[in-house]
């Protein structure tokens, strides 16, 4: 009688066993296949261009995705229910949006696009010399004066570049004639004409750079000034010798740009510069005028002038192509006028006599291409 009821427990404690090994098989099949999975393609709103990096973030299950090379997103492992995704991006507005799992097709792709943030990061552009070489092997370093300081030398002195290079360390500019007012750029002392002017890589005004040009190129369409101080005469010629200036113009942008500047001094000079740039899809322009004049000017009552009578006019207009990505060009026309005129005051009146004859007049048109 014992061992039935033995043989019956055993029965029973093994249909129980059953049944709790059933049981726990229909709940964690039921568990696996409540995991769902989500995809999706993150694009920018404007360029329709795919993010690569971007960030998804589940923060009620504490899941993260960051997207490939093709802006793609996934998450697995999902559980059913309602689930808030927030979507990010460096320079655009993160988004949130609402899921609910499961998806009615598991499959679908998802597109989601970001809107680029009003504080979004400004373009930086990085501009060198024509050397190949890293800056580890270069002889000399390359030092540069960025937009924000151009901007405040501009202000201060909107005439010439002569402000903006004298108050570079190693550069010191040398009046050339104490009546024309003329001067040359002189680099760790060496003279003037062993320093070479640049202006987007190409020599400017050739021989004469160290004279009359730093006191006729006005400062408001520079976008950056390149120094080398030293010896550079294997990339630019003998006029290298001492170093190099290298003026960088500005290039339009998206956002057009519209400068005027208006300025007056206590030594009776007066300017006026405006620029204008804007880019286009293939095409872009830039054009830059401006008006300097100066009247006689002898703050020491000794009859010579201080400041020479100037008239300059400049019109710098360039127009740039952009084919495509890998190649784009520019073509533009710079036109200067001068007349420089300085001396004695009463040549300069025309009451000139054999006492009163000394004057020194400078008339310069140049055209380039």
């Amino acid at each position: 009688m014992g061992l039935i009821r033995i043989a019956i427990l055993v029965k029973f404690l093994k249909n129980k066993m059953k049944n709790i090994i059933l049981i726990i098989c229909l709940f964690t099949a039921q568990k696996v296949f409540a995991q769902n999975s989500f995809k999706a393609i993150i694009k920018s709103e404007q360029t329709k261009e795919p993010l690569q990096g971007a960030t998804a973030y589940i923060d009620k299950i504490k899941l993260r995705s960051i997207s490939n090379n093709e802006g793609a997103i996934t998450f697995t492992n999902i559980p059913n229910g309602d689930f808030e995704i927030e979507f990010s991006y460096v320079g655009f507005a993160p988004t949130k949006k609402q899921f609910t799992f499961p998806l009615k097709n598991q499959m679908e792709i998802i597109e989601i696009e970001l809107e680029p943030n009003a504080s979004q990061l400004g373009e930086v552009i990085v501009s060198t010399t024509r050397s190949s070489r890293s800056i580890k092997n270069l002889p000399t370093r390359v030092e540069v004066i960025t937009a924000d300081e151009l901007d405040e030398k501009g202000t201060m002195k909107p005439g010439d570049i002569k402000m903006l290079l004298n108050e570079s360390t190693g550069i010191a500019t040398q009046q050339t004639s104490g009546v024309s007012g003329t001067a040359n750029i002189r680099i760790q002392g060496l003279d003037g004409r062993y320093t070479q002017i640049l202006k987007d890589g190409m020599p400017l005004y050739s021989g004469f750079s160290g004279g009359l040009s730093i006191m006729q190129i006005a400062p408001l369409d520079l976008k950056q000034v390149e120094f080398i101080k030293g010896s550079a005469s294997t990339l630019y010629g003998g006029g290298a010798i001492a170093g190099l200036v290298n003026l960088i113009s500005k290039t339009p942008k998206e956002q057009r740009e519209l400068t005027f500047l208006l300025n007056g001094t206590s030594a009776k000079g007066f300017d006026a510069s405006s620029f204008y740039s804007q880019r286009f899809k293939k095409i872009g322009t830039t054009v830059f005028a401006s008006y300097n004049f100066n009247a006689p000017y002898d703050p020491s009552n000794i009859g010579l002038t201080a400041i020479p009578k100037t008239n300059r006019f400049t019109i710098n207009p360039k127009i740039f192509f952009y084919p495509n990505e890998k190649i784009k060009g520019y073509f533009g026309i710079n036109t200067t006028y001068e007349n420089r005129y300085g001396g004695d005051f009463k040549v300069l009146e025309g009451k000139a006599d054999n006492t009163h004859r000394y004057f020194e007049k400078n008339i310069s048109l140049r055209t380039s291409t």
